[in-house]
């Protein structure tokens, strides 16, 4: 079941960031990989010299495999939600993979819905889906926070 909660626009000056939860740098994950890789290509060349050759493609594909999976991680760890309301708008700047959207509302028109599983904003013909990266915890205190902030 989805609450309204008002805007109030008169509250310049917030900004408030949604990223997820990524427990590894980028500088950790390539030091992991390369570890990882040297690992695997270590026991590949040492069984190929012990005569079982046909090791070391295998351990190339381990290889292979784990990068394709690094950079699908990659590739998301980066995505962000950006809310900043400043002189009566409302600003909402979306992060997924490499394609960045930008959405702009007039505050006093804007309408937050709270459902189970998102944060919804309304606007003028606009409807934008908030909180992806959050558990359901986070959510309500993200709810609650803009509530505070917005409330008329």
């Amino acid at each position: 079941m989805a609450r309204e909660l008002p805007f109030r626009d008169g509250n310049a000056g917030f900004s408030l960031i949604l990223k997820r939860n990524c427990s590894i740098s980028p500088a950790g994950l390539a030091g992991v990989f390369g570890a990882l890789a040297a690992v695997a290509l270590a026991i590949g060349a040492a069984f190929a010299l012990a005569g079982a050759w046909l090791v070391l493609p295998f351990a190339g594909l381990e290889i292979a495999a784990l990068a394709v999976a690094y950079l699908a991680y990659a590739r998301r760890a980066a995505d962000y939600e950006r809310i900043e309301l400043a002189a009566g708008r409302l600003t909402i700047e979306v992060a997924e993979a490499h394609r960045m959207s930008r959405y702009e509302m007039e505050a006093r028109r804007a309408r937050v819905y709270v459902e189970e599983d998102l944060v919804v904003l309304r606007g003028a013909g606009e409807e934008l889906r908030l909180g992806r990266h959050l558990d359901a915890e986070r959510r309500a205190e993200f709810a609650a926070q803009l509530q505070k902030r917005l409330q008329i």
